[in-house]
């Protein structure tokens, strides 16, 4: 592993730049390091608006990266910086480096269909025993399959990632980080390399593919036009934001579960080695590499999508108040299957939730108050129904769940997991993500511990922590589940 090149020194520590980006929004934090000190301030956040051209949903990458200048700039001198983002979408370059046209969005529509064809083309089994995923139809196999035959794709010479992608605007480098690369569904996870094979026989070319870098490793300087102070290193540090996420998880020990929630609920366990039974497979559990060669065994959830998506068709930006009136109503009202695709496009979410109830012959949420409620209810039986077969599939014995993300934030969703669950769970921190890129970096600085254990503590004596204990007994959550299964057939 490589170190950074020089440091910052700030209150007699270092200071570095995570540029994070989510779903909705894009941030950069700093942080500084010191003795028995781990601070985040944020220097710059800025909308991330999808724009639909014709029938195709995109990202505005250009948009993004002059966020990210912006908020580099506002950061001030900083010794490295590292980059985070969602999985699974890409950019496509050109043999003179420049970007064939806007990635698309993970959620539009181009796979439909298609991802079906491909994995029973591929073997279904053959492909989990290969990439350990789980079956996503927006998985990048699928996407960069529904581009083959593209203008764009036939003069590619080079698929990028988008952290990998920002990377290369501010370095000139190019590559793709093993975190962010094992999400695609074009990497072996047994030989730690691209699944060339694979992609042959899916009609794709491999040569698209960088070489692979681990978290931790020097990417190089930012360049001069870049304009920022400084030059600082920019590093690649855990480039999918979960992974990024799960390091600054404040465990102690292993048996943990985590969810990191937020526009998705990833929820999983941390494990030495990769779980490939039938019955992971079956279970829609995807093995994905972490920072020290671990394996995230998890299983994406829809989360706090649900909420987000209802909350902008009515209009309104602070969920607060209509959680608070969400925990004065009756509780399992109505549960809908969070991981129905039908809530996965944008759109009317509250009508897709009524539509849902009204499916299944329960009462219909008439209040937005009371579709929160539906939401809540339904995403922590979701959290209940990963964490439960976490441990089933994998072994590993959980005594608590660990809450990080901006749904850490969210009180009645943390009690209603533990309740769930039946286990405690620790929420925070919010941040997690920003701390694990600075955590990342730190250690490549020679700033921070060398393991995994020795990140956490830091986070644990640094970071606002709360402790939910469950409440009650587990027949009510037991029989809301079986409703759902009776009436939804959750996967």
């Amino acid at each position: 592993m490589a170190k950074v090149t020089g440091t910052a020194a700030v209150r007699g520590g270092l200071a570095v730049a995570a540029v994070d980006l989510g779903a909705s929004s894009g941030r950069v934090m700093v942080g500084r390091l010191g003795p028995g000190t781990l601070e985040l301030t944020e220097a710059h956040r800025f909308a991330n608006e999808p724009v639909r051209l014709g029938a195709t949903l995109h990202w505005d990458i250009l948009a993004l990266y002059a966020g990210v200048l912006r908020g580099l700039r506002a950061a001030g001198p900083v010794a490295g910086v590292g980059i985070d983002s969602w999985a699974v979408d890409y950019g496509l370059l050109d043999a003179s480096g420049a970007l064939l046209g806007n990635p698309v969005h993970y959620r539009d529509a181009r796979t439909d269909g298609l991802a079906d064809r491909v994995a029973d083309k591929l073997g279904r089994e053959r492909l989990y025993a290969v990439t350990g995923l789980q079956h996503l139809p927006f998985n990048t196999l699928y996407q960069l399959a529904a581009a083959a035959g593209t203008p764009q794709y036939g003069l590619a010479e080079r698929l990028l990632l988008i952290p990998d992608l920002l990377a290369y605007w501010l370095t000139g480098e190019v590559g793709a980080e093993v975190t962010n690369a094992s999400t695609t569904q074009l990497y072996d996870l047994h030989r730690r390399t691209w699944a060339a094979e694979l992609m042959t026989e899916a009609g794709l070319r491999p040569e698209l593919m960088a070489p692979l870098r681990e978290p931790g490793t020097r990417i190089g300087p930012v360049r001069p036009e870049t304009g920022l102070p400084g030059s600082p290193e920019v590093v690649a540090v855990a480039s999918h934001d979960t992974a990024s996420a799960v390091v600054a998880v404040p465990a102690s020990g292993e048996r943990f579960a985590y969810i990191s929630c937020g526009t998705w609920s990833l929820v999983g366990v941390e494990l030495d080695r990769p779980v490939l039974s039938e019955a992971g497979r079956r279970a829609n559990f995807t093995n994905e590499t972490g920072v020290d060669g671990t394996i995230r065994y998890l299983r994406n959830v829809m989360g706090l999508w649900l909420l987000q998506e209802s909350m902008r068709a009515w209009g309104l930006t602070d969920p607060a108040d209509l959680l608070r009136r969400a925990a004065d109503r009756p509780a399992f009202a109505s549960v809908v299957d969070v991981d129905d695709p039908v809530f996965m496009p944008p759109g009317d979410m509250p009508g897709r939730i009524a539509d849902a109830c009204r499916a299944t012959g329960q009462p219909v949420p008439e209040t937005p108050a009371a579709t929160v409620r539906c939401i809540v209810d339904s995403l922590a039986l979701a959290h209940r129904r990963a964490v439960r077969q976490a441990q089933e599939l994998s072994g590993r014995h959980v005594e608590v769940v660990h809450v990080v993300g901006g749904g850490a934030r969210n009180a009645l969703l943390c009690q209603l997991t533990a309740d769930a669950c039946g286990l405690p769970v620790v929420a925070g921190p919010v941040e997690a993500t920003a701390l694990g890129n600075v955590l990342i970096q730190a250690r490549a600085a020679g700033a921070a511990g060398p393991g995994l254990p020795e990140l956490r503590a830091l986070v644990r004596d640094t970071q606002h922590l709360i402790r939910y204990e469950p409440r009650g007994d587990s027949s009510s959550w037991a029989a809301a589940e079986a409703r759902l299964e009776r009436g939804n057939g959750p996967r």
